[in-house]
């Protein structure tokens, strides 16, 4: 079997992490390779695509300019097909990773440079948070998208009771039901939301429970994120760059506290758990816990 193996394949340490639950299998699941030195961008892509998850991620050593800026370690986030700037799981299940295996931050945050620049993580307790970067693109969606969105959602335009553009890197088009009754009943079109990465919220009210025994008990909203799939469509169990540019928009307009916890993933049968906290200086830090499923190597 070795002898299929390339020669400059090494074995490389690996874990798969589940991210945004203290539960293994009901969050959103990522793998990670601790030591993506000598790898080119095809390999870490073509290994992507073989994991058959939303996003790989390759931990390497900082840039000089990153080192001298503080970064404790650089990280290469993919996902079927392409490259990504900055995910949020991505980035929570990689300093979990990272931590786990040994790594020990340089000062009181972790730093991880990745193409968006730095990104400063913090580790309360049991959980990681990440501060969310700032928006490249904000203020509310034309007509034109509003009336397709809730086309392909299935909603009349009325249900639609606030909106915001929520981009960060993935273009979220943000927009907000009355409830997350309302969230959790979508059956979105796959034809008619074709290209569109839109991310739906709705505020939980003090009364019932919604998506089944228990659920959503320790929530005040609950969220979705469909985004352009190999079936036309697809949906993230947990997505950290939705929520971060939510928790921008809701705090920001007054629709959401400065502190609140999300639940996403109900209609996928997962439990993810999001912790938005805006501090003193205006920072919104996006938090979640995570547990290691698979812990070995690859080789590659």
């Amino acid at each position: 079997m070795n002898a299929t193996i390339p020669a400059r394949a090494q074995r490389r340490p690996f874990k798969q992490v589940d991210v945004f639950t203290t539960t293994p299998y009901r969050g959103n699941p990522l793998a990670v390779v601790l030591s993506g030195e000598g790898l080119s961008t095809e390999s870490m892509q073509h290994f992507t695509n073989w994991t058959n998850l939303s996003e790989c991620t390759f931990v390497l050593p900082p840039t000089e300019a990153g080192w001298a800026d503080g970064a404790d370690y650089r990280v290469r986030i993919f996902c079927p097909g392409r490259e990504l700037p900055f995910a949020g799981h991505p980035t929570l299940g990689t300093c979990h990773a990272w931590l786990e295996a040994g790594g020990v931050p340089r000062d009181k945050h972790i730093v991880q440079e990745c193409g968006v620049g730095l990104v400063k993580i913090r580790h309360d307790s049991a959980r990681l948070a990440f501060a969310a970067p700032p928006l490249i693109q904000s203020g509310p969606l034309d007509e034109t998208d509003l009336t397709l969105i809730a086309r392909g959602l299935g909603v009349g335009r009325s249900d639609i009771v606030a909106h915001s553009w929520c981009d960060n890197g993935p273009n979220w088009r943000g927009v907000m039901l009355a409830s997350a009754e309302q969230v959790l009943a979508l059956k979105p079109d796959a034809a008619l939301l074709a290209g569109l990465d839109v991310g739906v919220v709705g505020r939980r009210g003090k009364v019932g429970v919604v998506g089944g025994q228990n659920a959503g008990q320790d929530t005040q909203f609950e969220v979705r994120a469909f985004f352009p799939g190999n079936n036309g469509i697809a949906e993230d169990p947990v997505t950290g760059s939705l929520n971060a540019a939510l928790a921008q928009w809701l705090i920001g307009a007054g629709l959401a506290p400065t502190t609140y916890v999300a639940a996403q993933g109900t209609a996928l049968q997962r439990a993810g758990r999001v912790h938005i906290e805006q501090d003193g200086d205006g920072t919104i830090w996006v938090g979640g816990a995570s547990v290691t499923c698979i812990d070995g190597q690859v080789t590659l």
